[in-house]
């Protein structure tokens, strides 16, 4: 077979995640991870990549159903929710910051104090423990019995078991023993590099690279197979060159199929969509440069606070900023190039802004 054209890869990267739309369980299982971010702009970034995945998904709906699905609240490259049998790949997880004396001490009277209560909210622990307030990663404070409990997460004693108006609940969780052995270690590296993959192929060589570094964060004790898999990886996948990148994607997997034809829908993508996720591979395949500015001061702003990228057939053609007010919805819309032409892309525009409405009316 030929290789692939970056034309090819574009619609391989495109028809691959956004399947057809089935139930909210089977989609994160297909998709394996779904990044979260708290911002709702004009909803969470979970939602909206769920939106195009689930049927009649609305915002909210992943909140709501969370605590009867096999899901977890944890991290991978990223903070998101993702099946049990993934968590499992990661815990019993071994954090890189080791906690003094005194921390752990208080987290141990946090995890006594939810485990004879049951699931708590953090202002329970607060309220009871008066820790005080500390400095966050973000440079501001935040409650110190937050940042415990958080952290009671990352070790894995802790569950989210529900939000309350968007804050998380925990409760006690124990994972069984960790095999240490080398080669259940070396399975476990393979699964979650074989996992980022799946979730964002076609992937060029550095982006690829740069994913396995992310697993750091959901993995830091499985650094060492990790790397070994990588390179396992690299020799064993299928890829090509095209103007001196190197492609990976999955061995099952045929870039060429003329199964990936794309549709005619427009589609507003949340920042984090696994479309778009990967700056380096978004310049590749639509050619501008893609960026996440809600953390960038207003007056160096190009695109917007929360712009959503416009797909278009295969093509990524611009952006929206979109917000609700009354009711309406309100977009501001920028193009790439010139904004397409003719009535098939106005009316599917029009279609995408009644399904956002739709998504964004509470049920």
């Amino acid at each position: 077979m030929p290789d692939p054209t970056i034309d090819d890869l574009r619609r391989h990267a495109v028809a691959r995640t956004l399947f057809p739309p089935t139930t909210l369980a089977r989609a994160i299982r297909r998709l394996g991870f779904v990044q979260a971010d708290p911002i709702r702009a004009p909803a969470r970034a979970q939602d909206l990549i769920l939106r195009h995945r689930v049927k009649d998904y609305r915002a909210g709906d992943l909140e709501t159903r969370y605590a009867k699905l096999d899901i977890e609240e944890d991290c991978l490259v990223n903070y998101g929710f993702l099946p049990r049998e993934h968590l499992a790949l990661m815990h019993p997880r071994e954090p890189k910051q080791v906690w003094d004396a005194e921390t752990r001490r208080r987290a141990a009277d946090v995890l006594a104090f939810v485990r004879e209560r049951g699931p708590v909210h953090p202002r329970e622990v607060d309220l009871h423990f008066a820790h005080g307030r500390v400095r966050n990663y973000w440079g501001g404070s935040s409650n110190a019995s937050t940042q415990l409990l958080d952290g009671l997460h990352y070790r894995g004693l802790l569950r989210v078991v529900r939000r309350d108006g968007g804050t998380r609940v925990y409760a006690a969780v124990a994972h069984p023993p960790a095999d240490d052995s080398p080669a259940e270690q070396a399975r476990r590296a393979a699964a979650l590099v074989d996992l980022v993959l799946r979730k964002y192929a076609p992937l060029p060589s550095a982006s690829l690279t740069h994913l396995v570094h992310l697993l750091g964060y959901g993995a830091p004790h499985l650094a060492v197979p990790i790397q070994a898999a990588l390179r396992q990886a690299r020799e064993a996948l299928p890829s090509c060159r095209i103007d001196g990148t190197q492609w990976f994607w999955p061995a099952d997997e045929k870039p060429r199929s003329r199964r990936h034809a794309p549709d005619t829908e427009v589609r507003l993508l949340a920042p984090f969509d696994p479309v778009v996720w990967d700056r380096r591979r978004f310049e590749l395949l639509w050619g501008w440069t893609y960026r996440f500015e809600a953390y960038t001061p207003p007056a160096r702003r190009k695109l917007g606070y929360y712009a959503l990228p416009l797909l278009w057939h295969d093509r990524v053609v611009g952006w929206a900023n979109l917000a609700l007010r009354d009711g309406r919805l309100q977009p501001a819309f920028g193009y790439a190039d010139a904004k397409p032409q003719g009535a098939a892309f106005r009316a599917a525009l029009d279609d995408e802004l009644q399904r956002m409405t739709q998504f964004l009316a509470a049920r």
